[in-house]
């Protein structure tokens, strides 16, 4: 083996530990600072943080590789020019069939960027919805309800919804007969809703005193009452089922019918 060879050989494996030690000490540094951001920073603040760092952790590796890769062809003599020159013909003729590409990793960098939701979110996007596992530049990753794995380009999300924002309000809707008292419905539904946000299980999820908002709807076979309380975002469906479980007891103790559709089927006589 020649000592140019080995040379290279050396020179191979300096560059290597210098890129391993480059992107191990840019991740470390990175993190240090995100984790002193995180600490004082709000919580909602926080996870867009770090969501946006697994981003640039996997642009900063990109990097690593794609410049190490450049010197190590000098190192062995390899000329890049044409390379270089095979990738514009590439991206010349790729231009028109990547403008889908284009346009997904736009609008996931502007997406994390503005924090319009984070992992852990629970959202609604491109008409799905479901939790957040992981948001890519390209993509965003879910995951439903049932269980299943949905993937969303970014460039087709136009509208999104997060239900775990800060804080939420569950709206309590109840349908009463038309022959029950409305107004002493509203007060058992009070009563309860006020019960529960001071229960001392509830009563840390719960912000305030409940909101009731009176008749909503004279439906065919209902009056809708609707009342509403402030709880954690991600509190939300667990209050309402709860308040829900509540006032139904209730109104079976009080006497207070709550309709259901039912159908009169009459035979014909021959």
């Amino acid at each position: 083996m020649s000592e140019t060879v080995i040379e290279n050989l050396i020179r191979t494996g300096v560059v290597l530990l210098g890129a391993v030690v480059t992107y191990w000490v840019l991740a470390r540094v990175g993190r240090q600072m995100l984790d002193r951001y995180v600490e004082s920073a709000e919580k909602e603040q926080g996870d867009r943080m770090r969501t946006l760092w697994v981003v640039i952790q996997r642009l900063l590796l990109v990097a690593v590789l794609v410049t190490s890769t450049f010197v190590l062809f000098g190192i062995w003599g390899i000329s890049i020019t044409p390379f270089l020159a095979m990738g514009t013909v590439l991206a010349a003729a790729l231009g028109f069939g990547a403008q889908d590409l284009v346009k997904d990793v736009i609008a996931g960098f502007f997406m994390l960027l503005e924090g319009q939701y984070t992992v852990g979110d629970t959202v609604t996007i491109g008409g799905v919805t479901g939790t957040v596992e992981d948001v890519q530049l390209r993509v965003t990753v879910m995951r439903d309800l049932s269980g299943n794995k949905i993937f969303v380009p970014n460039g087709q999300v136009t509208v999104t919804t997060n239900f775990t924002a800060s804080f939420a309000n569950p709206v309590i809707d109840v349908g009463i007969a038309y022959e029950s008292d409305v107004d002493h419905a509203l007060e058992i539904l009070r009563d309860e809703l006020t019960k529960l946000s001071r229960d001392p299980d509830w009563a840390p999820r719960i912000f305030g005193d409940p909101d009731i908002m009176g008749v909503n709807e004279l439906g065919d076979s209902a009056v809708v009452i609707r009342g509403r309380l402030t709880t954690d975002a991600d509190e939300r469906w667990a209050v309402r089922r709860e308040a829900l479980r509540r006032v139904k007891n209730r109104f079976d103790a009080e006497g207070i019918t709550i309709p259901f559709p039912q159908l009169t089927v009459h035979r014909a006589q021959d």
